[in-house]
């Protein structure tokens, strides 16, 4: 890895500067309410510039000790830095363990005797009802703590992986130990477990439904789909950074959806939505430095510490901002590419090598789908099955001359959409599916947002046009 340029440097050194001019403006602001989402996005600057720096420094003593990895779409096969996810992951849960005091710096400072009255005697009723009969919101901090526990979870798993390898049977449940933090403080402060009911089934189940456990079950399935699915979408250079960031981008956009003067003021989820920001802002940070290095033509590799911090900085927002289903709107390429990857995860129609990349064509210099060729002709209900995809075009397969099914490809979006598309270049490829992303998830907001009046009797979002 090269050291960083004189123009580098200075740029970064530039964004530093006013990032540091930013927060010393929020922190000593005249409101003094800390200005938390000015605050952010300068922790969101400076996160930037710190992966984007150490990314480029570390690439040679993570090879050193052996995280490196070959670029098998390039014609020569180069060698470069691999888990640098890491670096990115460790530089976001920094920034935002210190930015702790900022959304919290008005309940600190200037609501209560924080802020220079602590040598003031208070009367007994004041110290029984609160100072200034203000109470610091413990709950939210809570929230916020349990976040940044189960991110560190997940992140020291992930490191795991990355260090051992550990294979996809075992590795598949890792974030739900990581979720444990996060659902046991949504069950101490907020403890909801009740589900709107659509209109038409209001009748049989009444207006609202109470799942009890199995809500934390449904959360705790969030908490593994949403890492496992960027990671299972992934093998071309920069696929797992621009699907991290299109989402973050268009949970921002629902965010925003709410502190618009548009929406009513103040509104019952405004915190919530607040608190999404406080977490994305710097994801977004790290992930487009990160993504300088690994888009095409890829200097280092992201790793599956990446994919495990990315999906559960989406769960965690989701979950504790009380707006998962949502989420799961804006996951529609990676809920396919799940559902369509299961039966050859399983074993069930072929067997499931350990990478199912698509095949780099050295003499075109193009990606095609890769193909699983079976030690024994399928036959059966399971050929009939792969000729039966093959025809709807969500299959190629190659038969011999007596029918059978001798090769098929693998069962993963990228693939698919090869065998859609035709063959094409590596990052037409990322940047063809991510723009499908934005696609499918804006269309999931206008389906949360607008459609779902067709189902429910009110959104929570009654924007005016």
């Amino acid at each position: 890895m090269a050291r960083l340029s004189q123009t580098e440097l200075l740029s970064l050194l530039a964004l530093s500067g006013a990032c540091l001019a930013l927060l010393y403006s929020t922190f000593y602001s005249t409101a003094q309410t800390g200005e938390p989402l000015l605050a952010s996005l300068a922790f969101s600057g400076l996160a930037f510039a710190a992966t984007y720096a150490l990314v480029r420094l570390l690439g040679a003593a993570f090879m050193r000790v052996g995280f490196k990895g070959r670029d098998m779409a390039k014609a020569h096969n180069p060698e470069i830095p691999e888990a640098m996810g890491a670096v990115s992951a460790l530089v976001y849960l920094l920034a935002i363990i210190i930015f702790i005091p900022f959304p919290f710096y008005k309940d600190i400072v200037a609501a209560t005797s924080g802020g220079g009255n602590r040598d003031v005697v208070y009367e007994r009723e004041h110290v029984e009802t609160g100072r200034h009969l203000h109470r610091f919101p413990h709950s939210k901090l809570a929230s916020y703590l349990s976040a940044v526990l189960s991110l560190q979870c997940v992140v020291l798993l992930g490191i795991g992986d990355d260090l051992f390898d550990i294979r996809w049977r075992h590795k598949f449940f890792i974030p739900a130990f990581a979720a444990i933090p996060m659902l046991i403080v949504y069950f101490v402060d907020f403890g909801v477990t009740h589900v709107v009911v659509p209109i038409p089934l209001q009748a049989y189940f009444g207006s609202l439904l109470d799942l009890g456990w199995l809500y934390y079950a449904y959360m705790g399935a969030i908490a593994i789909f949403c890492p496992n699915s960027i990671n299972i979408l992934a093998g071309i250079n920069g696929i797992e950074v621009l699907q991290s960031l299109a989402i973050a981008l268009l949970l921002v956009l629902n965010d925003a959806l709410y502190l618009t003067p548009l929406a009513p003021y103040p509104h019952p989820a405004t915190d919530s939505h607040l608190f999404s920001l406080y977490l994305l802002l710097p994801f977004i940070g790290v992930s487009l430095a990160l993504w300088t290095q690994n888009g095409y033509p890829a200097r280092v590799f992201v790793g599956d510490t990446y994919c495990y911090f990315a999906g559960m900085v989406f769960a965690v927002v989701g979950i504790l901002g009380h707006f998962s289903k949502t989420l799961l709107l804006l996951f529609g390429p990676q809920i396919f590419n799940f559902v369509y990857s299961a039966p050859q995860l399983a074993g069930v129609l072929m067997p499931c090598p350990r990478h199912r990349l698509p095949r780099f064509n050295k003499r075109t210099g193009l990606l095609e789908p890769s193909m699983v060729v079976f030690a024994l002709p399928r036959g059966g209900w399971r050929g009939a099955v792969l000729k039966l995809l093959h025809a709807v075009r969500l299959l190629r397969v190659v038969a011999d001359d007596e029918g059978r099914v001798v090769e098929a490809s693998n069962l993963t979006l990228l693939n698919l959409w090869l065998v859609w598309w035709g063959p094409m270049r590596e990052d037409r490829l990322a940047t063809s599916l991510v723009a499908a992303q934005v696609v499918c998830g804006l269309l999931g907001l206008l389906v949360r947002h607008r459609l779902a009046l067709l189902v429910f009797a009110e959104d929570n979002l009654p924007l005016t046009v």
